[in-house]
């Protein structure tokens, strides 16, 4: 992975999804360029633990941020760019945070598979039980 700034407008939310991704399963900080709620540009460098969607289709990287020392979330639409370092991991996530975290490492082949692998552990599909 290249430690170039890639823009989030200049390729697909897959793209960006798959490279965050990797970040995580490979605990390579990463540093982002985001917008706040109030439209307040920031670059932070993190440790992305998770990547969750919400019930409406919305993207939460959760992360522990090297600026502020606590587990931060962050939407995917707020990252404008992104750099993937060769740097590892380096902050301790606090006990409180840990139910958020769910380390799981992802060995697919395509972008496609990965997404699908995490839209399923988000939303699994329904159990069904066969009738007597």
């Amino acid at each position: 992975m290249s430690n170039s700034m890639k823009i989030t407008a200049g390729q697909t939310t897959t793209r960006t999804l798959t490279d965050l991704i990797r970040a995580m399963d490979g605990q390579r900080a990463t540093t982002i360029t985001y917008v706040d709620s109030k439209g307040d540009e920031s670059v932070r460098t993190i440790e992305i633990h998770n990547i969750l969607t919400t019930s409406k289709g919305g993207i939460i990287v959760r992360a522990m941020c090297r600026t502020r020392g606590e587990m931060r979330s962050f939407t995917l639409e707020q990252i404008k760019a992104y750099t993937v370092h060769r740097i590892r991991f380096v902050l301790a996530v606090p006990e409180e945070n840990a139910a958020d975290v769910t380390p799981l490492a992802h060995f697919v082949a395509t972008a496609q598979e990965l997404v699908d692998l995490e839209l399923e552990r988000d939303y699994p599909a329904p159990k069904l039980k066969l009738a007597a």
